[in-house]
């Protein structure tokens, strides 16, 4: 899964990076700590046009009468996406890409105390988690909201936890935006093993009130 993580790219290197028109809301950044119904960097591509807007994280099926009228929805499993009501229109119409600089993942020790992790591309360059979102509601009541897709976890990675995002590589982009004709299902996979490096951070990043870039330190016990 994916539940937590961070984004420390400026807003215009990050719609310069995915070569998207920039909105004027976009949360803002370094944030270390990016938390569940928190607004998040998202690229789309409507109609062609590539464009980096902000959408809540936490995606709202069509039928919720309010946005809390069911459970939060952060995460849209790979194996059965295509065929999830809540998911299944979005992963044909509506996929997207969320940016990140790493993620947060936790294990826990002999006395079930949780002890995370940060997670990011072994060249230190931005990833992309294969997304899907869609809007909900009308008027004042508008929400664009968005999913992580994840995968099963790769060896590696499956030190930490079984499953992790879908890691959409920079020449896939087109493809997972729906630019480049049909396939995007097939980018729905583990990132190779030696794509990523991780390591152990302080357990103050369990809160969702921590910031800082001390979350994404080294930490030793």
């Amino acid at each position: 899964m994916c539940g937590r993580f961070a984004v420390t790219l400026p807003n215009d290197a990050m719609a310069q990076l995915f070569a998207a028109a920039p909105a004027n809301d976009l949360p803002q950044t370094p944030n270390y700590n990016v938390c569940p119904t928190n607004p998040v960097h998202v690229v789309s591509a409507p109609n062609g046009q590539r464009r980096l807007s902000a959408m809540r994280w936490g995606f709202i099926p069509h039928w919720y009468k309010t946005p809390t009228d069911g459970p939060l929805l952060i995460n849209a499993r790979a194996e059965t996406i295509a065929r999830k009501p809540a998911f299944a229109a979005a992963c044909r119409e509506r996929r997207c890409l969320i940016p990140a600089s790493g993620f947060y993942e936790w294990t826990k020790d002999d006395s079930g105390n949780r002890l995370p992790w940060f997670i990011r591309h072994a060249d230190e360059t931005p990833l992309a988690f294969a997304g899907i979102w869609q809007d909900w509601g009308q008027g004042a009541d508008r929400v664009t909201s968005c999913a992580i897709v994840t995968c099963a976890a790769n060896p590696a990675m499956a030190r930490i936890h079984h499953r992790m995002p879908v890691i959409v590589a920079q020449d896939d982009w087109p493809l997972w935006l729906g630019e480049a004709g049909h396939g995007a299902a097939t980018l729905m996979q583990a990132a190779p093993d030696d794509a990523l490096t991780f390591w152990r951070v302080d357990p103050k990043v369990n809160s969702n009130r921590a910031s800082g870039p001390d979350l994404i330190e080294p930490f030793e016990d």
